[in-house]
């Protein structure tokens, strides 16, 4: 990895609704380029907000985190994101607000390319103009891709996923949706060399929600984390991009796999003990800084 290079987002940014009335700052690439931020490590998130009063507010936060908004652009037709969060047995459902403004990101108000590694999820290429940008943005850049698998039906394309996966050096997903992009394994570890090999995998990293992650190298190598016991829940939202935040800060940084992945999981137990994806604390991170030796944004 270049470390000179700071990380580029591409993605949504929605606001979350809770059924208690609360509405709080989300979106995958949203959550990990606000929790980089946290960790010094300057992200250029690149996506679209609406010309409106949730837009305001996201570049509001944006800009009182120190976030770098040159890459945010504004829609003057569309609206800012939402998601309607639900809970069943504790775990969060979403009903995602269609034809959004990250669905319209347009590739003529790309930023200049500058990236040392370049995040994505899936949900923001549900739409061709947005795909197009992302498109052109790898086209620009020769920064390596970590792709954050995030299958929300119905706004995903199986061909599309596997195009992306082609296209990522490194690749997060969980359990359930490695078992819808891979057929013809059974066991978790057939399905997980079938797609490593098939696609040119360096790193996979597999998910199991309270059973924890494994990762797993080209080489060979592996890592397992588990949750620890007795760990204070508030809900889950924004948990799987907090361990992402910290995969891709681990890849930035060159950390030991092992290390990577208990870092990982690590902040996203913290991070399921407060509402939401994003905490507007600065002392929320302060803990990680000091034991992981970084400085702060």
């Amino acid at each position: 990895m270049n470390n000179t290079r700071r990380p580029c987002i591409f993605g949504e940014v929605l606001f979350d609704r809770f059924p208690d009335g609360q509405v709080i700052l989300g979106g995958a690439p949203f959550n990990v380029a606000w929790h980089l931020q946290a960790f010094g490590q300057a992200p250029l998130f690149v996506s679209r907000i609406g010309d409106d009063k949730l837009g305001r507010l996201v570049r509001s936060a944006m800009q009182a985190w120190g976030l770098d908004t040159s890459g945010l652009q504004i829609d003057p037709e569309h609206a800012t994101g939402s998601v309607e969060v639900t809970f069943d047995a504790g775990e969060p459902s979403y009903e995602i607000l269609a034809d959004s403004a990250y669905d319209h990101i347009v590739p003529e108000l790309l930023p200049p390319d500058d990236a040392g590694l370049l995040y994505h999820g899936t949900l923001a290429l549900r739409t061709a103009c947005s795909a197009t940008a992302l498109a052109e943005l790898k086209r620009a850049s020769a920064a390596p891709v970590l792709l954050d698998v995030n299958l929300r039906p119905p706004w995903w394309q199986a061909r599309q996923v596997l195009d992306l996966i082609d296209d990522a050096r490194w690749v997060k997903l969980n359990r359930d949706e490695l078992d819808t992009l891979v057929s013809g394994a059974d066991s978790l570890d057939d399905k997980v060399a079938q797609l490593m090999q098939q696609h040119r995998i360096e790193l996979l990293i597999v998910t199991r929600g309270s059973d924890g992650a494994t990762a797993f190298a080209r080489d060979g190598s592996t890592a397992a984390v588990q949750p620890a016991a007795g760990a204070e829940l508030v809900d889950t939202v924004g948990a799987g991009d907090a361990f992402t935040s910290v995969i891709a800060l681990g890849l930035l940084l060159d950390w030991p796999l092992d290390r990577t992945m208990t870092r990982a999981q690590q902040f996203a137990s913290a991070l399921v003990g407060v509402r939401g994806a994003t905490v507007q604390d600065p002392q929320f991170y302060q803990r990680f800084l000091s034991d992981w030796e970084l400085s702060p944004s």
